[in-house]
């Protein structure tokens, strides 16, 4: 029996050991672990890469878009919209800024938040919209902006999933007022730890951040602000650096990838394979099928050493977490039905293609 995991994380760090262990020791040697050149360089890097004129390094993912949305003045007393498909992140960032998030169903074919229903949830409260490129494949930001620009609303890109995917043929990252990136190690561009980075063309709002993630200081021992501890180090940073170098490789391997697995699924029975819209390059951090018997689908791939996830099999608004603003199920019947029937497949740069098709065949076989 062939055993197919996940995503081998370990293979992603051998295929650069040498280059990673020598950024690592370029580090210990410098004797500087905070906001140091690594940090600073990176954050010139991936500002470059991502097409826009400010970067700053953050603890995680979630607290990049925390810090934007604080940056922007957004807290108690307001509503932001969000994805009622995604991971609890999303929200929970709304939530530790005050503000009440508020849930728009997804469209079906691409699981993203839909357009055509935000506008119905705006009220005189809303400050923002945080649509979620999940999965790795782009909202449909167009529509989006357009309501934002009605309402005086500001856009907040979640683009935790989506390192280097494109919309209409532009980067993730530069396609609203800010975007917050995780560097978690499975991402596309991973770590070896916590990290993320805000990245935008606002420079009032890249400078509130740089003072919100270093305790609200711009000099040691002054404090304008309450601000956090939230910042990305020197180690992952120097890490970062390296993987950016392979970034657009990975994602391109990813693709054959989910090439591979489109042309061997298509027409089997019962599985709903991923839609692509004309105009999104995902870049499949994620290669989601579905399938009404989904836990009995997983169970036999399981059998068989193939390694699937659920992302996510209980969406936010049915959380405990969430049980003071959301009861019901009914409220929102797309996202509770395909955390139903969702399974993420495995899926990285590193996957052989040998071990692909094994995995179409056992879904074949079921």
């Amino acid at each position: 029996m062939i055993n197919v995991p996940f995503l081998d994380v370990q293979r992603t760090y051998l295929e650069l050991s040498n280059k990673i262990d020598e950024a690592i020791r370029r580090v210990l040697r410098s004797g500087r672990y905070i906001l140091g050149p690594e940090v600073e360089a990176f954050e010139h890097e991936f500002a470059s890469y991502c097409g826009v004129s400010y970067c700053v390094g953050v603890g995680n993912g979630l607290e990049a878009l925390h810090l934007v949305l604080l940056s922007y003045g957004i807290g108690v007393g307001d509503e932001v919209i969000v994805p009622a498909n995604t991971y609890i992140a999303t929200w929970l960032a709304v939530s530790y800024s005050g503000a009440v998030p508020v849930p728009v169903e997804p469209d079906e074919r691409t699981y993203n938040i839909d357009p055509g229903r935000i506008e119905a949830a705006i009220t005189h409260r809303t400050r923002a919209i945080v649509p979620v490129h999940l999965y790795g494949q782009p909202a449909d930001m167009d529509p989006i902006n357009a309501i934002a620009a009605r309402y005086g609303l500001k856009v907040i890109e979640d683009a935790a999933q989506a390192h280097g995917a494109r919309y209409r043929g532009q980067l993730v990252g530069g396609l609203g007022d800010a975007a917050g990136f995780s560097f978690y190690p499975t991402k596309n561009l991973g770590g070896l730890g916590d990290g993320g980075a805000v990245v935008t063309n606002d420079k009032e709002v890249a400078d509130r951040v740089r003072l919100l993630r270093n305790y609200g200081s711009q000099i040691k021992y002054r404090h304008d602000v309450k601000g956090f501890n939230s910042r990305l180090d020197e180690l992952q940073a120097a890490v970062l650096r390296v993987k950016l170098l392979y970034l657009d490789d990975w994602n391109d391997r990813r693709r054959k990838i989910a090439e591979r697995y489109v042309k061997g699924l298509d027409g089997v029975k019962e599985v709903v394979l991923p839609w692509v819209p004309e105009w999104s390059n995902p870049v499949w951090h994620l290669f989601v099928i579905r399938h009404p018997q989904r836990d009995v689908f997983r169970e036999h791939l399981s059998s068989f050493g193939i390694e699937t996830m659920i992302h996510y099999p209980i969406p936010p608004h049915k959380q405990k977490a969430y049980s003071d603003l959301f009861s019901s199920e009914e409220d929102f019947s797309i996202s509770s039905r395909l955390s139903k029937e969702i399974l993420s497949l495995p899926i990285g740069p590193q996957l052989e293609d040998c071990s692909v098709d094994v995995v179409i065949d056992r879904i074949k076989s079921f």
